[in-house]
Protein backbone atom coordinates (compact mmCIF):
# COMPACT_ATOMS: atom_id res chain seq x y z
CA UNK A 1 0.00 0.00 0.00
CA UNK A 2 2.57 2.36 1.64
CA UNK A 3 4.81 1.64 -2.03
CA UNK A 4 1.98 2.52 -4.46
CA UNK A 5 1.52 6.35 -2.44
CA UNK A 6 4.70 6.75 -2.98
CA UNK A 7 4.78 6.09 -6.66
CA UNK A 8 1.62 8.65 -6.71
CA UNK A 9 3.51 10.69 -4.96
CA UNK A 10 6.18 10.89 -7.82
CA UNK A 11 4.27 10.92 -10.67
CA UNK A 12 2.21 13.95 -9.10
CA UNK A 13 5.78 15.56 -8.75
CA UNK A 14 6.29 15.05 -12.05
CA UNK A 15 3.04 16.55 -13.54
CA UNK A 16 3.73 19.76 -11.15
CA UNK A 17 7.03 20.19 -12.92
CA UNK A 18 5.34 19.77 -16.49
CA UNK A 19 3.26 22.30 -15.59
CA UNK A 20 5.11 24.74 -13.38
CA UNK A 21 3.54 23.67 -10.06
CA UNK A 22 6.12 25.40 -7.29
CA UNK A 23 4.40 24.07 -4.40
CA UNK A 24 1.22 22.39 -3.40
CA UNK A 25 -0.92 22.30 0.11
CA UNK A 26 -2.92 19.92 0.72
CA UNK A 27 -5.52 20.00 3.23
CA UNK A 28 -8.35 17.33 2.29
CA UNK A 29 -7.97 14.12 4.19
CA UNK A 30 -8.74 12.05 1.26
CA UNK A 31 -5.80 13.67 -0.47
CA UNK A 32 -3.63 12.75 2.21
CA UNK A 33 -4.17 9.53 2.49
CA UNK A 34 -3.69 9.20 -1.36
CA UNK A 35 -0.13 10.26 -1.50
CA UNK A 36 1.08 10.20 2.27
CA UNK A 37 -0.69 7.03 3.60
CA UNK A 38 -1.81 7.97 6.31
CA UNK A 39 -4.86 9.18 7.93
CA UNK A 40 -6.17 10.64 11.79
CA UNK A 41 -9.37 10.26 13.22
CA UNK A 42 -10.09 13.63 14.82
CA UNK A 43 -8.90 16.47 12.66
CA UNK A 44 -10.10 19.48 11.12
CA UNK A 45 -13.72 19.30 12.41
CA UNK A 46 -11.75 19.95 16.14
CA UNK A 47 -9.90 22.57 14.61
CA UNK A 48 -7.14 20.74 14.13
CA UNK A 49 -5.41 20.72 10.23
CA UNK A 50 -3.11 18.24 9.15
CA UNK A 51 -1.12 18.90 5.73
CA UNK A 52 0.71 17.99 3.30
CA UNK A 53 2.97 20.05 1.13
CA UNK A 54 4.86 18.85 -1.81
CA UNK A 55 7.28 20.65 -3.95
CA UNK A 56 8.59 19.10 -7.64
CA UNK A 57 12.05 18.57 -6.77
CA UNK A 58 11.94 18.34 -2.89
CA UNK A 59 10.41 15.53 -0.08
CA UNK A 60 7.28 15.82 0.47
CA UNK A 61 7.10 17.77 4.05
CA UNK A 62 3.72 16.84 6.62
CA UNK A 63 1.93 18.86 8.83
CA UNK A 64 0.36 17.66 12.15
CA UNK A 65 -0.83 17.96 16.08
CA UNK A 66 2.22 16.74 18.18
CA UNK A 67 -0.49 14.33 19.68
CA UNK A 68 -1.14 12.54 16.47
CA UNK A 69 2.40 12.96 14.84
CA UNK A 70 3.79 9.11 16.90
CA UNK A 71 0.67 7.22 14.84
CA UNK A 72 1.21 9.90 11.73
CA UNK A 73 4.86 8.90 11.66
CA UNK A 74 4.20 5.23 11.86
CA UNK A 75 1.54 4.93 9.07
CA UNK A 76 2.95 7.54 6.25
CA UNK A 77 6.43 7.04 4.46
CA UNK A 78 7.22 11.15 4.48
CA UNK A 79 9.97 11.65 6.33
CA UNK A 80 10.01 14.93 7.38
CA UNK A 81 6.85 15.10 9.56
CA UNK A 82 6.26 18.64 11.72
CA UNK A 83 4.65 18.68 14.39
CA UNK A 84 2.40 21.58 15.97
CA UNK A 85 0.80 22.41 19.47
CA UNK A 86 -2.65 23.69 20.83
CA UNK A 87 -0.32 25.88 23.33
CA UNK A 88 2.20 28.24 23.02
CA UNK A 89 4.77 28.89 19.90
CA UNK A 90 4.40 26.36 18.03
CA UNK A 91 1.22 26.85 16.37
CA UNK A 92 0.28 25.26 13.06
CA UNK A 93 0.19 28.91 11.54
CA UNK A 94 3.96 29.33 12.37
CA UNK A 95 4.88 25.75 10.74
CA UNK A 96 3.35 26.03 7.82
CA UNK A 97 4.61 29.94 7.23
CA UNK A 98 8.31 28.49 7.72
CA UNK A 99 7.52 25.39 5.29
CA UNK A 100 6.23 27.83 2.36
CA UNK A 101 8.65 30.74 3.37
CA UNK A 102 7.86 33.91 2.41
CA UNK A 103 8.82 34.69 -1.43
CA UNK A 104 5.99 31.98 -2.75
CA UNK A 105 4.44 34.32 -5.60
CA UNK A 106 2.10 31.30 -6.34
CA UNK A 107 0.98 28.12 -3.69
CA UNK A 108 -1.29 25.43 -5.53
CA UNK A 109 -3.83 25.00 -2.60
CA UNK A 110 -7.57 22.06 -2.90
CA UNK A 111 -9.78 25.26 -3.33
CA UNK A 112 -13.14 23.78 -3.16
CA UNK A 113 -12.24 21.96 -0.02
CA UNK A 114 -9.89 23.84 1.97
CA UNK A 115 -10.64 24.28 5.81
CA UNK A 116 -12.03 28.09 6.59
CA UNK A 117 -9.24 28.52 9.42
CA UNK A 118 -6.24 27.16 6.37
CA UNK A 119 -7.85 29.71 4.12
CA UNK A 120 -8.09 32.74 6.72
CA UNK A 121 -4.28 31.80 7.19
CA UNK A 122 -3.58 32.36 3.39
CA UNK A 123 -5.97 35.28 3.44
CA UNK A 124 -4.29 36.86 6.16
CA UNK A 125 -0.63 35.96 6.13
CA UNK A 126 0.04 35.57 2.43
CA UNK A 127 -1.22 39.17 1.10
CA UNK A 128 -0.05 39.19 -2.19
CA UNK A 129 0.71 35.43 -3.01
CA UNK A 130 -1.86 33.63 -5.97
CA UNK A 131 -4.12 30.95 -4.59
CA UNK A 132 -4.00 28.49 -7.55
CA UNK A 133 -6.23 25.43 -7.14
CA UNK A 134 -4.53 21.76 -7.43
CA UNK A 135 -7.14 19.69 -7.39
CA UNK A 136 -7.36 18.99 -11.36
CA UNK A 137 -4.10 18.04 -11.20
CA UNK A 138 -4.42 15.41 -8.53
CA UNK A 139 -8.24 14.76 -9.72
CA UNK A 140 -6.94 13.29 -12.91
CA UNK A 141 -4.48 10.94 -11.47
CA UNK A 142 -7.58 9.62 -9.29
CA UNK A 143 -9.81 8.90 -11.63
CA UNK A 144 -8.00 5.74 -12.83
CA UNK A 145 -7.63 3.04 -9.99
CA UNK A 146 -4.91 0.80 -10.13
CA UNK A 147 -5.25 -2.76 -9.86
CA UNK A 148 -4.21 -2.48 -6.01
CA UNK A 149 -7.22 0.20 -5.60
CA UNK A 150 -9.60 -2.04 -7.46
CA UNK A 151 -8.77 -4.92 -5.48
CA UNK A 152 -9.27 -2.95 -1.93
CA UNK A 153 -12.43 -1.46 -3.30
CA UNK A 154 -13.82 -5.06 -4.02
CA UNK A 155 -12.98 -6.01 -0.67
CA UNK A 156 -15.14 -3.21 0.77
CA UNK A 157 -18.16 -4.77 -1.47
CA UNK A 158 -17.72 -8.01 0.28
CA UNK A 159 -17.91 -6.09 3.51
CA UNK A 160 -20.85 -4.20 1.81
CA UNK A 161 -22.73 -7.45 0.57
CA UNK A 162 -22.31 -8.97 4.47
CA UNK A 163 -23.98 -5.40 5.36
CA UNK A 164 -26.72 -6.25 3.24
CA UNK A 165 -27.32 -9.65 3.94
CA UNK A 166 -27.87 -8.46 7.56
CA UNK A 167 -30.02 -5.82 6.87
CA UNK A 168 -32.25 -8.03 5.14
CA UNK A 169 -31.85 -11.10 7.67
CA UNK A 170 -33.57 -8.23 10.62
CA UNK A 171 -36.51 -7.12 8.85
CA UNK A 172 -39.51 -8.41 10.85
CA UNK A 173 -42.88 -6.86 12.34
CA UNK A 174 -42.00 -5.11 15.36
CA UNK A 175 -38.33 -4.63 14.85
CA UNK A 176 -37.19 -1.42 15.77
CA UNK A 177 -34.84 0.59 12.87
CA UNK A 178 -31.99 0.74 15.20
CA UNK A 179 -31.65 -2.63 15.58
CA UNK A 180 -31.53 -3.52 12.02
CA UNK A 181 -28.11 -0.61 12.21
CA UNK A 182 -26.93 -2.42 14.83
CA UNK A 183 -26.48 -5.80 12.80
CA UNK A 184 -25.84 -3.75 9.68
CA UNK A 185 -22.69 -2.34 11.75
CA UNK A 186 -21.61 -5.62 13.44
CA UNK A 187 -21.78 -7.60 10.25
CA UNK A 188 -20.01 -5.45 8.32
CA UNK A 189 -16.98 -5.00 11.06
CA UNK A 190 -16.59 -8.69 11.39
CA UNK A 191 -16.38 -9.40 7.41
CA UNK A 192 -13.98 -6.07 7.66
CA UNK A 193 -11.32 -7.16 9.99
CA UNK A 194 -11.10 -10.75 8.61
CA UNK A 195 -9.49 -8.78 5.91
CA UNK A 196 -6.72 -7.08 8.57
CA UNK A 197 -4.08 -8.24 10.14
CA UNK A 198 -2.34 -6.67 13.56
CA UNK A 199 0.61 -6.22 11.46
CA UNK A 200 2.97 -3.13 10.21
CA UNK A 201 0.82 -0.45 8.73
CA UNK A 202 -2.62 -2.41 8.84
CA UNK A 203 -2.72 -2.53 12.70
CA UNK A 204 -3.55 1.44 12.58
CA UNK A 205 -6.87 0.44 10.00
CA UNK A 206 -9.89 0.09 12.00
CA UNK A 207 -12.09 -2.40 10.73
CA UNK A 208 -15.20 -0.63 12.63
CA UNK A 209 -18.19 0.11 10.61
CA UNK A 210 -18.98 3.46 11.93
CA UNK A 211 -21.47 6.71 11.11
CA UNK A 212 -25.29 7.27 11.38
CA UNK A 213 -27.13 4.15 9.32
CA UNK A 214 -29.30 6.38 6.43
CA UNK A 215 -32.65 4.23 6.84
CA UNK A 216 -36.41 5.32 6.26
CA UNK A 217 -39.32 2.74 6.46
CA UNK A 218 -43.30 3.68 5.89
CA UNK A 219 -44.29 6.52 5.47
CA UNK A 220 -41.20 8.52 5.71
CA UNK A 221 -39.44 6.22 2.48
CA UNK A 222 -40.00 9.15 0.69
CA UNK A 223 -37.25 11.66 2.66
CA UNK A 224 -33.80 10.70 1.33
CA UNK A 225 -30.87 10.26 3.95
CA UNK A 226 -32.98 10.12 6.67
CA UNK A 227 -31.20 8.10 9.66
CA UNK A 228 -32.45 4.69 11.82
CA UNK A 229 -34.54 5.70 14.81
CA UNK A 230 -36.67 3.58 17.08
CA UNK A 231 -39.66 3.07 14.62
CA UNK A 232 -41.18 -0.16 14.56
CA UNK A 233 -41.26 -2.36 11.39
CA UNK A 234 -44.82 -2.84 10.18
CA UNK A 235 -46.42 -5.21 7.31
CA UNK A 236 -46.29 -3.59 3.97
CA UNK A 237 -43.86 -1.34 4.82
CA UNK A 238 -41.34 -0.26 2.38
CA UNK A 239 -37.31 0.00 4.02
CA UNK A 240 -34.95 1.88 2.37
CA UNK A 241 -31.02 1.34 3.11
CA UNK A 242 -28.04 3.83 2.19
CA UNK A 243 -24.73 2.65 2.66
CA UNK A 244 -22.98 5.22 1.27
CA UNK A 245 -21.50 7.16 4.12
CA UNK A 246 -20.74 3.86 5.81
CA UNK A 247 -18.79 1.73 3.96
CA UNK A 248 -15.08 2.39 3.18
CA UNK A 249 -12.13 -0.38 3.96
CA UNK A 250 -8.79 1.11 3.84
CA UNK A 251 -10.32 4.68 3.19
CA UNK A 252 -12.14 3.54 -0.21
CA UNK A 253 -15.10 3.98 -0.05
CA UNK A 254 -18.44 2.99 -2.03
CA UNK A 255 -21.98 3.40 -2.22
CA UNK A 256 -24.54 0.47 -2.12
CA UNK A 257 -28.65 1.23 -1.60
CA UNK A 258 -31.37 -1.58 -1.46
CA UNK A 259 -34.84 -1.41 -0.70
CA UNK A 260 -36.93 -3.56 0.72
CA UNK A 261 -40.62 -4.79 1.49
CA UNK A 262 -41.92 -6.02 4.36
CA UNK A 263 -43.94 -9.20 4.05
CA UNK A 264 -46.42 -7.86 0.64
CA UNK A 265 -46.00 -4.64 -1.43
CA UNK A 266 -48.67 -2.89 -3.42
CA UNK A 267 -49.05 -2.47 -6.66
CA UNK A 268 -48.16 1.35 -6.47
CA UNK A 269 -44.93 0.87 -4.27
CA UNK A 270 -43.54 -2.25 -6.62
CA UNK A 271 -44.01 0.17 -9.74
CA UNK A 272 -42.08 2.77 -8.62
CA UNK A 273 -39.45 0.65 -7.19
CA UNK A 274 -39.71 -1.52 -10.44
CA UNK A 275 -38.82 2.06 -12.48
CA UNK A 276 -35.75 2.66 -10.20
CA UNK A 277 -34.61 -0.56 -10.84
CA UNK A 278 -34.74 -0.78 -14.27
CA UNK A 279 -33.18 3.27 -15.50
CA UNK A 280 -30.49 2.05 -12.82
CA UNK A 281 -29.69 -1.34 -15.17
CA UNK A 282 -30.64 0.44 -17.93
CA UNK A 283 -27.41 2.94 -16.98
CA UNK A 284 -25.16 0.10 -16.05
CA UNK A 285 -25.03 -1.84 -18.73
CA UNK A 286 -24.80 1.16 -21.29
CA UNK A 287 -21.36 1.89 -19.13
CA UNK A 288 -18.09 1.32 -21.36
CA UNK A 289 -15.07 2.52 -22.40
CA UNK A 290 -15.61 5.73 -24.95
CA UNK A 291 -19.13 6.37 -23.83
CA UNK A 292 -19.23 10.18 -22.31
CA UNK A 293 -20.56 10.48 -18.81
CA UNK A 294 -23.35 12.39 -19.63
CA UNK A 295 -24.75 9.83 -21.98
CA UNK A 296 -25.01 7.18 -19.39
CA UNK A 297 -27.38 9.57 -17.38
CA UNK A 298 -29.17 9.86 -20.53
CA UNK A 299 -29.84 6.50 -20.83
CA UNK A 300 -31.44 6.12 -16.93
CA UNK A 301 -33.58 8.92 -17.74
CA UNK A 302 -35.56 7.74 -20.42
CA UNK A 303 -36.17 5.19 -18.39
CA UNK A 304 -37.57 7.86 -16.25
CA UNK A 305 -39.68 9.68 -18.34
CA UNK A 306 -40.91 6.67 -20.25
CA UNK A 307 -42.21 5.43 -16.55
CA UNK A 308 -44.09 8.97 -16.44
CA UNK A 309 -41.50 10.11 -13.32
CA UNK A 310 -38.76 13.09 -13.70
CA UNK A 311 -35.84 12.83 -14.50
CA UNK A 312 -32.67 12.72 -12.06
CA UNK A 313 -29.99 15.18 -11.13
CA UNK A 314 -27.39 12.45 -11.62
CA UNK A 315 -27.40 8.95 -12.28
CA UNK A 316 -23.82 7.86 -10.78
CA UNK A 317 -20.98 9.83 -9.28
CA UNK A 318 -17.02 8.54 -8.92
CA UNK A 319 -15.80 7.05 -6.12
CA UNK A 320 -11.96 6.09 -4.31
CA UNK A 321 -10.27 8.09 -1.14
CA UNK A 322 -13.31 9.98 -1.37
CA UNK A 323 -16.86 9.66 -1.37
CA UNK A 324 -17.36 12.23 -4.45
CA UNK A 325 -14.69 12.20 -6.76
CA UNK A 326 -14.90 13.12 -10.48
CA UNK A 327 -16.45 12.74 -12.79
CA UNK A 328 -20.19 11.71 -12.69
CA UNK A 329 -22.61 10.26 -14.72
CA UNK A 330 -24.83 13.29 -15.42
CA UNK A 331 -25.85 15.97 -17.78
CA UNK A 332 -23.31 18.27 -19.30
CA UNK A 333 -20.36 15.97 -17.74
CA UNK A 334 -18.51 14.95 -21.02
CA UNK A 335 -15.64 12.99 -19.78
CA UNK A 336 -15.14 9.89 -22.02
CA UNK A 337 -15.34 6.66 -19.43
CA UNK A 338 -12.11 4.74 -19.56
CA UNK A 339 -11.10 1.26 -17.83
CA UNK A 340 -10.25 1.75 -13.78
CA UNK A 341 -12.93 4.35 -13.34
CA UNK A 342 -15.05 3.52 -10.54
CA UNK A 343 -18.67 4.75 -10.41
CA UNK A 344 -21.87 4.50 -7.76
CA UNK A 345 -24.95 4.21 -10.10
CA UNK A 346 -27.92 4.76 -8.59
CA UNK A 347 -31.41 4.74 -9.15
CA UNK A 348 -33.77 6.81 -7.40
CA UNK A 349 -37.17 8.42 -7.19
CA UNK A 350 -39.15 10.10 -4.88
CA UNK A 351 -42.53 10.46 -4.59
CA UNK A 352 -43.28 13.35 -1.70
CA UNK A 353 -45.67 11.81 0.83
CA UNK A 354 -46.08 8.49 -1.18
CA UNK A 355 -43.26 6.25 -2.12
CA UNK A 356 -39.77 5.95 -3.04
CA UNK A 357 -37.91 3.72 -5.19
CA UNK A 358 -33.51 3.35 -4.23
CA UNK A 359 -31.04 1.34 -5.83
CA UNK A 360 -27.55 1.30 -5.96
CA UNK A 361 -24.45 -0.06 -6.84
CA UNK A 362 -20.76 0.37 -7.22
CA UNK A 363 -18.96 -0.62 -10.30
CA UNK A 364 -15.48 -0.50 -12.26
CA UNK A 365 -14.94 0.25 -15.94
CA UNK A 366 -13.53 -3.11 -17.57
CA UNK A 367 -11.85 -2.64 -21.20
CA UNK A 368 -14.98 -4.27 -22.67
CA UNK A 369 -17.86 -3.03 -20.38
CA UNK A 370 -17.90 -3.13 -16.37
CA UNK A 371 -18.09 -5.24 -13.63
CA UNK A 372 -19.74 -4.87 -10.02
CA UNK A 373 -18.18 -4.39 -6.84
CA UNK A 374 -21.12 -4.39 -4.86
CA UNK A 375 -23.59 -7.45 -5.02
CA UNK A 376 -27.26 -8.31 -3.89
CA UNK A 377 -29.88 -9.20 -5.80
CA UNK A 378 -31.68 -6.32 -8.45
CA UNK A 379 -35.42 -6.95 -8.29
CA UNK A 380 -38.27 -6.52 -6.01
CA UNK A 381 -37.17 -7.71 -2.74
CA UNK A 382 -40.13 -8.71 -0.33
CA UNK A 383 -39.13 -10.00 2.99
Amino acid sequence: MLEETIVRTRQLQARMKENGIEIAVFTDESSIAYLAGFWGYLGIEFGRPTMLVVRPNEEPVVVTPLMESEMVAAMTWVKDVRTWEDMGQRSWARVLKEIIGANSQKIWIERETIPAIVRNFFDDQCKGTELLNISPTLGLMRMIKSPLEIEIMKKAGQIAGSMMSAAHKSLEVGVQEYQSALDVINAGTKTAAGFLTDKGWERFVSPMVHNLQIMQSGADTSMVHRRASVRKLEKGDPVYFCFCNMIQFKQYKLGFDRMFHIKEISDAAAHVQQAAIDAQQAAIHAIKPGVMAEDIAAVANEVYQERGYETGYRTGRSIGVAYLEAPELKAGDKTVLQPGMTFAVDGGISVDGAHGGRIGDSIVVTKTGFEYITDYPRQLLVT
